[in-house]
């Protein structure tokens, strides 16, 4: 058995270990100070975080140092380490605590010496969040064709034009993209599902605003959205579930691709 003295002296040397760890990471951070212009400072923070978790050899259930501390060595504002670490929180990363600080839950590490850091780390919250978000995009549309109105439906008709017309120019059709599958969210009569989604939505796009650096990543499926918005509009929830599997295979595949070409 452990002597109370021991007992004692093990908080000492976990603290000692974690401010040592903290420590390495502030040393690492200084090596990768961010110019003030140029480039979206966004992504160099998040990049850079990557790489400073990386060369300090952080791990799951590790302490990142105060935000002050970070920003102050990374020569950015405070606000956008803060937007960093909880867009990370989001996506299930770290987890935040007042007065505990930011700790990792999530493996923060390369796979392989050719597989870039931000591309594994934006790959796993795009595919947590494609996990989380398929079965409340079905439920919502089994609701909508349960329940949407006939003015409903007309929305969802007007909102898949106006994302069609917008695909088919060539322009960036997001918003479009979530103005459609709002109109199907509202039909369903219940506002969690619009609003739970959007927060799905924001976690990941709060960090990356184009995925890989593709802003049409995925643009195979939006042909799809007029089978689906046809599909709810004549209450065939068989053909919209068929629709939306389609719809979330090819964004899986996506990924997989998009992995496999930066190994």
């Amino acid at each position: 058995m452990k002597s109370d003295r021991q007992k004692k002296a093990m908080p000492a040397t976990e603290k000692q270990q974690q401010q040592a760890s903290q420590e390495m990471v502030i040393k690492e951070a200084m090596k990768r100070r961010i110019p003030q212009s140029g480039g979206d400072r966004g992504r160099e923070v998040l990049n850079a975080l990557v790489e400073i978790i990386e060369a300090a050899g952080l791990k799951a259930g590790d302490r990142l140092p105060p935000e002050k501390e970070l920003a102050q060595s990374l020569g950015v504002g405070r606000s956008s380490i803060r937007e960093a670490l909880m867009a990370w929180q989001r996506m299930g990363i770290v987890v935040r605590n007042k007065g505990a600080g930011t700790r990792l839950v999530a493996k923060v590490s390369s796979q392989s010496v050719q597989l870039p850091l931000t591309i594994q780390l934006e790959a796993e919250g795009l595919a947590r969040t494609l996990t989380v978000r398929r079965p409340l995009e079905f439920e919502a549309t089994r609701l909508a064709i349960q329940n949407g109105t006939e003015k409903d439906m007309r929305i969802i008709s007007a909102r898949c034009e106006e994302l069609m017309a917008i695909f088919e120019a060539g322009e960036n059709w997001h918003e479009a993209d979530a103005r459609f599958h709002a109109a199907i969210h509202d039909a369903s009569g219940n506002p969690l599902f619009g609003q739970l989604i959007q927060q799905l939505h924001s976690a990941f796009h709060d960090a990356y605003q184009a995925p890989f650096d593709k802003p049409q990543m995925a643009d195979r499926s939006i042909p799809l959205h007029r089978d689906l918005a046809d599909a709810v509009k004549t209450r065939d929830w068989e053909a919209a579930k068929r629709t939306l599997q389609e719809i979330f295979a090819i964004l899986e595949v996506e990924v997989a691709n998009t992995l496999d070409e930066n190994r």
